[in-house]
């Protein structure tokens, strides 16, 4: 059991429980610090005052060899601050309340003070305390504002702490989501450039550190972009500077008498500038083409149609982008290998929760699993039963690599059911 495993992934949603988590425990230890600490001990010192004047009320009205007269009533109210009466029969109101904030811990501070029966409720829309007590000769009545016996309105602290921290924590959250924005559009734009696609309007903002993460990416993709352009330029010279001749060699076999030799020579300058057009290929990497979105199914069928012994057995209907040759000549080259290296050649296309996965499979010799990562190896063939009598220059599998990577894919060799090698090439849709 990991600690990760019960965090969120997502870098906007981890920042914002860094943020969110220590606000909300400092928040709830406070509110219960204060409760007990503060409103609690208040509301009880309140309650334990107010059933004093009370209970001293009640005793006074209770004893015998007390005349409670209007000079009593008049001597109460104006030492005390409170209301007080003595009367008979007269009923609760309709909107009176036994159940109010602390009554609880009022009666039980009014039974401290006195073996009289208190009845106490809150009456004028809870704005008031109304104490009764039952004696001998009538009914004591107090009534005293709720404000002087509860400290009712002390939890609108914690309202407005509350508050203050709920809108820092927006403060935070739109801070984080600027620079999270930031973060995602580098994110997009180095995956557009290992595309081999640009990124219209993408410019550094954001933190300085993430500034100078999006220049380094932007000064990265222009170096790489002119090295390749510089290689693809000086292949594409050597290639003409090569084509030259052996047009000139093609030119003459023709023109001399044809024989056995003659038309070997003339397929191995075929073969050479197959060479020639795969090494250019592998150098350029169909890098100034643009990406289009394209029926996958489509292009595979088409391509198995110019094979002879290519099947496209299972095709669903998925929709990539990719650059459009780029894909013919991959395809084209995988289901070549295919049916070079055994009788048969079977397609399929399967759509992933992510990924597009194209499987060509043949019933050839295969390649042990120790050795398939040399297949990728530019310019390697392998020494074993499935190169024999097969042309090629070995650069088909690393074109499909660097075509299956560039465009956020990748190329795995497996066993297949046919008995042969099963070719899987996922890329993104």
């Amino acid at each position: 059991m990991r600690l990760r495993d019960y965090t969120p992934r997502g870098l906007y949603a981890r920042l914002a429980a860094l943020v969110a988590v220590p606000v909300i425990a400092i928040f709830a230890i406070f509110a219960i610090y204060y409760y007990q600490e503060h409103i609690s001990d208040v509301n009880d010192k309140l309650s334990q005052s107010i059933a004093r004047e009370v209970g001293l009320i009640i005793n006074i009205c209770a004893d015998p060899n007390h005349d409670f007269v209007m000079e009593t009533e008049l001597e109460i109210q104006l030492g005390l601050q409170l209301d007080c009466a003595y009367e008979n029969g007269m009923a609760w109101p309709d909107t009176a309340r036994e159940r109010f904030g602390y009554s609880s811990v009022l009666r039980g501070q009014l039974a401290a003070v006195t073996d009289r029966e208190v009845d106490v409720r809150t009456v004028e829309n809870g704005r008031v305390l109304d104490f009764r007590s039952e004696i001998e000769t009538g009914t004591v009545r107090v009534l005293i504002d709720r404000k002087r016996a509860l400290a009712a309105n002390t939890h609108f602290t914690i309202v407005w702490v509350l508050m203050g921290a709920l809108f820092m924590l927006a403060l935070a959250f739109s801070f984080l989501r600027n620079q999270v924005r930031s973060i995602l559009r580098l994110t997009e734009a180095a995956k557009a450039f290992g595309r081999g696609r640009d990124m219209p309007g993408f410019r550094p903002s954001g933190a300085t550190e993430i500034r100078d993460a999006a220049r380094a990416v932007t000064d990265m993709r222009a170096r790489l972009m002119a090295f390749t352009d510089q290689r693809t330029a000086m292949l594409a010279g050597v290639s003409h500077d090569l084509r030259t001749p052996l047009t000139r060699l093609k030119l003459q076999l023709a023109m001399m008498e044809q024989s056995e030799e003659i038309t070997g020579a003339r397929a191995d300058l075929d073969d050479m500038s197959k060479m020639l057009d795969e090494y250019l290929a592998f150098a350029s990497g169909e890098e100034g083409e643009k990406a289009e979105a394209l029926r996958l199914d489509h292009i595979a069928r088409t391509v198995a149609e110019r094979i002879d012994g290519a099947d496209v057995v299972e095709a669903t209907e998925i929709t990539v982008t990719v650059r459009p040759m780029a894909l013919t000549r991959t395809l084209s080259n995988l289901m070549s290998n295919a049916v070079g290296y055994g009788n048969q050649c079977k397609v399929r296309l399967i759509k992933g929760p992510r990924m597009a996965e194209i499987l060509i499979e043949d019933d050839g010799p295969g390649i042990p699993a120790d050795k398939r990562e040399d297949a990728f190896r530019p310019f390697h063939r392998l020494e074993d039963g499935r190169s024999q009598n097969v042309s090629g220059t070995g650069l088909g599998l690393t074109l499909a690599r660097d075509f299956a990577r560039s465009h956020g894919g990748d190329i795995r060799l497996e066993d297949s059911d046919l008995g042969g090698l099963r070719v899987r090439l996922r890329l993104p849709y």
